[in-house]
C-alpha cells in the first residue's frame, strides 16, 4: 500500500515543481545561502501540496480512470490503494503544508491554498471546459513561478518572466491534449469529457499560436530584461528554446508524447540535452558576465 500510495503522489512530476527556483535563479540569488534554502524548503512544500492534488484527482477521476488504457492501472482506479487512505493522506498534507508554508512566508500559504482551491475547482468542473482546462493548468506553473518570488526578496525579477511561463505551459497542456486525442482516437470523449470540446487541427492551431508567441517573447526577454549583461549574450540560448519548442512538437506529432509532459522530457534523450544546455548557459551568463 505504501508503494501505491507513493505512486499516486507522482515523485517524478515533481520536476513541474522546479519553476518555485525560477525567482532565486533569475533574480542572481542561487549562491545566497539563506535565499537558496528558503526556496529549497518552498520547493518540497509545493512538492507535497502538488502531490495532495494527485491524490485528490485521483479521487475524483477514479471511474473514468477505469475505463482508460492506461490510466485504469492507477493505484486508485486498480483498487491498490483504498480511497478511505487517500483522502486521510490528503488531509493530514493540508494540514501539514499551510501552516508550515504560513510560517516560513504567509504570501507562500496563501499561492499554495490558492494553487490547492483552483485545481480542486478544475477536478470537479473546470477540466470539462475546453480551453479553459488547459489554462487553468498553465495557471499553476505561474503560481509555482509566483511562490519563489514570495519566499525571497527579489531585487530586479523581470516580469516577462510570469508571460514566458504562461505561454511555454500553454503550449504543453495543448500538446498534451493533442497527445491524448491521438492515442484515443475515436473514443477520446468517452475516456475525457472536454475532448470532445477539442479537434486536432484545433490543437494544432492553439499550438502554432502559442509556440510562436513563447519564442518572441523569449527572444524580447533576453535583450529587454533590467538584470541581463548590457552585450545582449543571454540571445545565444534562444536557440536551445526553439529547438525544445519543435522538438516536443515532433514528438507529438509522430505519437512520442502521449503521456504527461515532464515523463516525456525524462525519457526523450535529445530534450534532456536541451534542458541541461540551457540551464547551464544561463547559469553561466547570469553568474559570470556582468
Amino acid at each position: 500500500m505504501l508503494t501505491a500510495l507513493i505512486k499516486t503522489m507522482r515523485p517524478r512530476q515533481w520536476t513541474k515543481n522546479g519553476f518555485v527556483f525560477f525567482a532565486l535563479i533569475f533574480d542572481k540569488q542561487l549562491f545566497h545561502a539563506t535565499a537558496f534554502i528558503k526556496t529549497l524548503e518552498g520547493f518540497f512544500l509545493f512538492c507535497l501540496i502538488s502531490s495532495t492534488v494527485y491524490l485528490l484527482n485521483d479521487i475524483a477521476d477514479v471511474e473514468a480512470d477505469r475505463q482508460h488504457p492506461e490510466k485504469k492501472n492507477r493505484p486508485i482506479a486498480s483498487g491498490k490503494l483504498p480511497i478511505r487512505v487517500a483522502w486521510g493522506v490528503a488531509i493530514i498534507m493540508i494540514l501539514v503544508t499551510l501552516p508550515i508554508a504560513y510560517w516560513l512566508a504567509p504570501g507562500l500559504a496563501f499561492i499554495l491554498a490558492l494553487y490547492l482551491l483552483t485545481n480542486i475547482l478544475y477536478s470537479r468542473w473546470l477540466k470539462h471546459m475546453p480551453v479553459l482546462d488547459v489554462m487553468i493548468v498553465s495557471s499553476g506553473f505561474v503560481l509555482r513561478v509566483a511562490a519563489g518570488v514570495a519566499l525571497i526578496t527579489v531585487e530586479r525579477f523581470s516580469p516577462w518572466l510570469y508571460v514566458i511561463t504562461t505561454l511555454f505551459s500553454l503550449y504543453i497542456g495543448f500538446g498534451k491534449r493533442r497527445a491524448e486525442m491521438t492515442l484515443l482516437s475515436q473514443g477520446a470523449g468517452s475516456h475525457r469529457k472536454v475532448l470532445d470540446g477539442y479537434t486536432i487541427p484545433l490543437l494544432d492551431q492553439y499550438i502554432t499560436i502559442v509556440s510562436g508567441t513563447t519564442i518572441v517573447t523569449y527572444s524580447l526577454y533576453t535583450f529587454t530584461a533590467p538584470n541581463l549583461p548590457p552585450n545582449h549574450i543571454m540571445m545565444l540560448t534562444i536557440p536551445f528554446v526553439v529547438y525544445g519548442i519543435f522538438r516536443y512538437l515532433q514528438l507529438i506529432q509522430t505519437g512520442h508524447a502521449a503521456g504527461a509532459p515532464d515523463e516525456v522530457a525524462l525519457k526523450d534523450r535529445p530534450l534532456q540535452i536541451t534542458v541541461l544546455l540551457w540551464g547551464l548557459a544561463v547559469l553561466v551568463i547570469f553568474y559570470l558576465f556582468k
